[in-house]
């Protein structure tokens, strides 16, 4: 018995023996390091062709290696590059995502705006004629003003006061031609202006249309600037370096395993979460603020889809106008009488009296309704819910994108699975504990020193970004629009206009015209007078009929 006993640790202490002499053959023969090395792009002679042993290591651990300090130093830099690859990889598809999408979101608008002028302006020369073409400027200006307001915001148009402005210059304009028998002074039309709330002279349209405009602007335009901020705080987050202690940790994580000769090892899952998290540590930090931001694009992108739809407020916004100028001519009678009895009764017009000779005859021609067929095309070859339906997916997709970028690199042929892998020391089991993300948890990273003391600034100021334009989106959501102009220290702010003045914003009614009106006082334009104003249809007063009929007779040499 005893016998067998010692032949069996004799045995035991061959293979031992065998085995050590193995590994210490493979270490001693640097071959496959040698290539793995080249391959990285080095010069193949900074390794040594046998193991040298007590070589003075400051990141792997020492003893019999294949590595020496200068290996070293150079696989540190490449671990610099190839933690900052996929991150970068990861960052500029995210950023090329919402920069397409802003583009193809601008561009939609964009068209939009540009077909509904189109639209407008064949639907009233069809209808107008010259009286509409000799007036065409001020639609012109109307449309150019709504194009700044979407690219600038309130900062380089007051959109109350523009549409105040319009239905004040639109009112002069009409109110003249219904009245050609009187002379009017411009105090006299601005004592008009004045009592355009009390006249509404247009009836509810620019009550309503000033509620849609700037709602669907608003928002619009908002949700835009959403979409091209997200690329500009991708790109400044993804300059940030990695701090010394992470390159060191990624370098021991990826390259140590070659100073032992297996070049083949791959990091622990485990093991490799720890790492990139320490080395992520302030990423991880932009990740609430980030998907506030991105729920806040979400719930906007709904109200795009609904209540606040921009397509379906440009689309019309002719007909729209010519119903507001229906109403004018239905009542312009009453309209008249009124002015007359608050502003006086003006002069006559001594020049109309003289053409009293021209047939009396009355203009009975109706407004034509504007037939959906001939609306344009959509723009940019698409439709607003098609847009929003195609971009909500992407923004979903891109939520905790910072938090999760850990879990993302160290997945697939970055790590091993299983026991069978670098755990940083030898392959084995890697036994630490995975700590959370942020910067916070980091103080007991046992693989990353981080200082959790220090938060990056880069990082700090994009957060900082990302709250504020939430703030701005949480104001579109309910028509407001806040305009900020920036000054030399950075500061400042307001909010200019509201198109949400009432809780029926939340609701699934028809929200454009259940919120009561909020009118500001008109400036007044001067009108040359002369200019003969774009008209429609009169109303039934014989008096009226006959001014018309007068006008339309002058005018009939130009119509030819």
């Amino acid at each position: 018995m005893r016998k067998l006993s010692v032949g069996v640790a004799e045995i035991c202490t061959l293979v031992m023996l065998s085995v050590s002499g193995t590994a210490e053959q493979k270490l001693k023969n640097c071959n496959e390091v040698r290539a793995a090395y080249s391959s990285k792009g080095f010069n193949v002679n900074d390794v040594p062709n046998k193991g040298v042993n007590g070589a003075p290591l400051k990141v792997c651990p020492q003893g019999f290696s294949c590595c020496t300090v200068e290996m070293e130093e150079k696989l540190s830099q490449q671990s610099h590059s190839d933690m900052k690859a996929p991150v970068s990889r990861l960052s500029t598809n995210l950023q090329s995502t919402f920069k397409q999408k802003h583009d193809h979101f601008d561009k939609f608008f964009r068209e939009l705006l540009k077909n509904a002028e189109v639209s407008l302006h064949n639907m009233f020369v069809r209808t107008y004629g010259m009286m509409y073409v000799q007036n065409a400027e001020l639609f012109k200006n109307f449309f150019e003003a709504l194009t700044r307001y979407y690219a600038s915001g309130s900062a380089a148009v007051n959109l109350d006061s523009m549409l105040s402005d319009f239905w004040a210059d639109l009112l002069e304009r009409m109110f003249r031609l219904v009245n050609v028998q009187y002379e009017f002074s411009d105090a006299y039309m601005e004592c008009v202006s004045r009592h355009t709330d009390q006249l509404q002279p247009f009836g509810d349209v620019p009550r309503k249309l000033r509620i849609q405009l700037t709602r669907a602007f608003v928002a619009a335009r908002t949700f835009v600037r959403g979409l091209a901020l997200m690329p500009e705080v991708v790109n400044k987050v993804s300059t940030v370096s990695a701090s010394p202690s992470c390159v060191r940790a990624v370098m021991k994580m990826m390259y140590c395993p070659y100073c032992s000769g297996q070049v083949a090892l791959k990091p622990c899952q485990n093991y490799c979460l720890n790492v990139m998290r320490g080395c992520l540590a302030n990423q991880a930090d932009l990740d609430t603020e980030w998907n506030n931001f991105l729920d806040a694009m979400l719930s906007l992108a709904e109200r795009l889809e609904g209540p606040f739809n921009f397509e379906s407020v440009m689309d019309p916004i002719d007909v729209k106008i010519s119903e507001a100028i229906m109403n004018m001519q239905e009542n312009s009678m009453q309209v008249s009488q009124k002015v007359f009895q608050g502003c006086g009764q003006p002069k006559p017009n001594m020049a109309f009296r003289s053409k009293r000779s021209v047939k009396e005859t009355g203009f009975t021609g109706r407004f034509r309704p504007y037939s959906p067929d001939a609306r344009p095309t959509t723009a940019a070859g698409t439709s607003l819910d098609r847009l929003t339906n195609d971009v909500k997916k992407k923004l979903k997709h891109a939520k905790k994108f910072w938090s999760t970028l850990p879990e993302t690199v160290c997945a697939g042929e970055r790590i091993a699975p299983g026991d069978e892998c670098w755990n940083g020391t030898a392959k084995s089991r890697y036994e630490s504990v995975v700590i959370g993300n942020g910067l916070a948890n980091q103080v007991s990273n046992p693989d990353v020193d981080v200082d959790i003391t220090k938060p990056d600034i880069v990082i700090r100021s994009q957060i900082a970004v990302l709250k504020e334009m939430t703030s701005w989106l949480k104001a579109a959501h309910s028509g407001n629009d806040i305009s900020v102009e920036i000054d030399d220290d950075g500061s400042g702010g307001e909010e200019s206009g509201s198109g949400c003045d009432s809780p029926s914003c939340d609701t699934d009614r028809d929200i454009y015209f259940s919120t009561p009106p909020n009118p500001g006082k008109p400036r007044v334009n001067q009108v040359v007078v002369g200019r003969t104003p774009s008209a429609g249809v009169p109303s039934q007063g014989s008096m009226v009929l006959v001014l018309c009929g007068l006008a339309l007779a002058l005018l009939a040499p130009h119509l030819r």
